[in-house]
């Protein structure tokens, strides 16, 4: 029977998928670090009161990445080229989500309604990724290997969603609410639709390291879409919904270092 948890094992288990999978991760990660210190670096005047919480967030994305690299040199790997079809954070941005990088290297101040677009497309992925720790958490938060990295960044995840909850809604009750609730439906529309050819794409490549049977990369693949048909009826309901966290100002702190491997 495959299980989440079977099909990790396999990939961690295996130096060359392994590297793979800590390379797409650190990958993702730094582009999220360049992000958030660019949007930080401008972000609109009468905003700037985020910009310590927006910096310490790339801060973060950037301490994951070097985790990932961390793990792949205790082993004795280095990192390879990202396939095209497995990068998130650009096939987001082909598909319009977020902000372009192209206004993120100008130096224009961002306006008001940037800021809000980019809280709202961070609440959609950051849900994804803090589910994706999760899980990782349940299966492996014990893992000699990995359990230490699992747990803090599932820890800073969920410091991340948190702060896209309660800034979001803070906008809201200043009269923003038509616009987050607008973005936050069209990016978690597109966000699974880029998470199912994502995740299908990262199954073939495993697929052909691990040298699956083709019975089951065929049932890997059926899976990612019955789920990606489950999300695009009802799932991504879950992606827009707002609720004060109960962790609040949840990147007001500084940032905790990366653990030694």
């Amino acid at each position: 029977m495959l299980t989440a948890k079977g099909l990790f094992q396999e990939i961690i288990d295996n130096d060359e998928s392994f590297r793979l999978f800590c390379s797409i991760a650190a990958s993702g990660e730094a582009q999220g670090g360049w992000e958030n210190a660019r949007i930080a670096a401008l972000v609109a005047p009468g905003m700037r009161d985020l910009t310590p919480k927006i910096t310490r967030h790339g801060a973060d994305e950037d301490k994951h990445g070097r985790i990932f690299h961390a793990l792949m040199k205790k082993r004795g790997l280095d990192p390879v080229p990202v396939p095209a079809d497995t990068d998130y954070t650009m096939l987001l941005e082909e598909r319009g989500i977020g902000l372009a990088h192209e206004k993120l290297r100008a130096d224009r101040p961002l306006t008001e309604e940037d800021v809000i677009v980019y809280l709202a497309h961070s609440r959609v992925t950051e849900q994804r990724a803090a589910d994706q720790m999760d899980m990782l958490v349940t299966h492996f938060g014990n893992h000699p290997e990995l359990g230490k990295a699992i747990h803090m960044i599932d820890n800073d995840e969920a410091n991340h969603l948190a702060y896209c909850h309660e800034e979001l809604l803070r906008l809201a009750r200043e009269g923003h609410g038509r616009l987050i609730q607008r973005t936050l439906r069209e990016s978690a529309l597109v966000e699974i639709q880029v998470y199912r050819d994502v995740s299908l794409a990262v199954m073939r490549h495993m697929g052909r390291i691990l040298k699956w049977p083709k019975p089951k990369a065929a049932a890997l693949s059926t899976g990612i879409r019955a789920v990606y048909a489950y999300e695009r009826a009802a799932g991504w309901h879950k992606m827009v919904d707002l609720r004060m966290p109960e962790r609040l100002n949840a990147l007001g702190g500084p940032v905790s270092p990366a653990p030694a491997f």
